[in-house]
């Protein structure tokens, strides 16, 4: 009986202590972290200084709206993949990273879609091309970007429109010298620039059914147009004047066809 009463009592003393260990544990890992509440939230966008639309400001008024900004929030209320999960519903946001740590900090970082072309089209249409051809809503938001008009189809603004604005926008010259670009009814690409009161014809880019060559396929086209374009802007237009032409066409590779302006426009 007695040694039954001592068994008893040493399993009993057994699981006291394995509880004792599980929370002595868990407590180490986890100090106080249901009384600790969040006293810093750093929110950092890794591409606020390009042409992306988001900053740590309005990444702020987010999770504000939606009751998510974890500042003076209890650390163990905190979900940092809630917080995730929200920034990456919005339609400017890339990826979204967040978690906090013992001292009561809470770390949110952000990469941005980055806009890289304005579509609006002749129906009416009005949103924004991302690097990757993606499509993002219009908004209140302002952004320093070419505006491509004219007959632009989605599948068209996707899989071609998208290839030639990051072309442009490679070259910190075009960057700043072309502000429109405008798809005529069959597919001709005309170029308005900032200076010089002319419009720069293109030609058809050359289209395919094969979706792993079109990026190639619209590079060559644009590198080779914009480079007789630099060109004649060095050795021609410098010389006649940026407003002698209303028209430039480099449609054809062995010409290239200007009309000149006429005395009443000029």
């Amino acid at each position: 009986m007695h040694q039954k009463l001592k068994r008893t009592i040493f399993i009993t003393l057994d699981v006291f202590l394995a509880v004792y260990l599980v929370m002595a544990m868990t407590s180490f890992n986890h100090p106080a972290e249901t009384h600790s509440v969040c006293t810093k939230v750093t929110i950092n966008v890794e591409d606020e200084s390009t042409n992306g639309f988001l900053s740590a400001k309005e990444v702020k008024h987010i999770l504000e709206r939606s009751r998510l900004y974890p500042f003076k929030k209890k650390l163990a209320d905190i979900n940092p993949r809630d917080i995730e999960d929200k920034l990456k519903d919005t339609p400017f946001v890339n990826t979204a990273q967040c978690y906090k740590t013992k001292d009561g900090n809470v770390f949110i970082s952000i990469t941005q879609r980055l806009p890289i072309v304005r579509v609006k089209n002749s129906r009416g249409d009005d949103y924004y091309l991302d690097d990757q051809g993606g499509i993002m809503p219009n908004s209140k938001y302002t952004s320093d970007l070419i505006i491509a008009t004219g007959n632009i189809s989605r599948w068209y603004a996707r899989n071609y429109l998208s290839y030639l604005a990051i072309e442009l926008m490679k070259d910190d010259f075009w960057k700043n010298q072309i502000v429109q670009i405008n798809i005529l009814p069959d597919l001709g690409v005309e170029l308005v620039p900032r200076v010089g009161e002319h419009i720069v014809y293109l030609g058809n880019i050359p289209q395919t059914k094969y979706v792993n060559r079109r990026k190639a396929l619209v590079q060559g086209f644009v590198q080779k147009k914009m480079d007789r374009l630099k060109k004649f802007y060095k050795y021609g237009l410098s010389q006649a004047g940026w407003n002698k032409y209303s028209y430039i066409d480099l449609e054809f590779d062995n010409q290239i066809i200007c009309k000149k302006k006429k005395k009443a426009d000029i």
